[in-house]
């Protein structure tokens, strides 16, 4: 969608929705092995963003997403841990 997405999990029932960015977040996913090897590929995405803002955001995003149940870390460590390994 133009305007973002929304991702559904049939096991909890919920619904969540996308702006553009976290579309490209989600898209952006399954190609990167660490969650900060995602922040070095959206960053030739964003280039006017500052890497570490990009990372909190970033971080923040996948965090939601294991809270909500949309996807699961590869490692069972969490998104929001400094030195977060794999990613969900």
């Amino acid at each position: 969608m133009a305007d973002g997405g929304v991702l559904f999990s049939s096991d909890s029932e919920v619904y969540f929705g996308l702006n553009p960015v976290g579309t490209i977040i989600w898209e952006a996913l399954p190609t990167a092995d660490t969650v900060e090897g995602l922040c070095r590929k959206l960053s030739d995405r964003f280039k006017d963003v500052a890497p570490e803002v990009l990372a909190k955001d970033v971080r923040n995003f996948l965090r939601d997403l294991l809270a909500s149940g949309l996807v699961v870390a590869a490692d069972g460590g969490s998104a929001s841990a400094p030195d977060a390994g794999r990613t969900p």
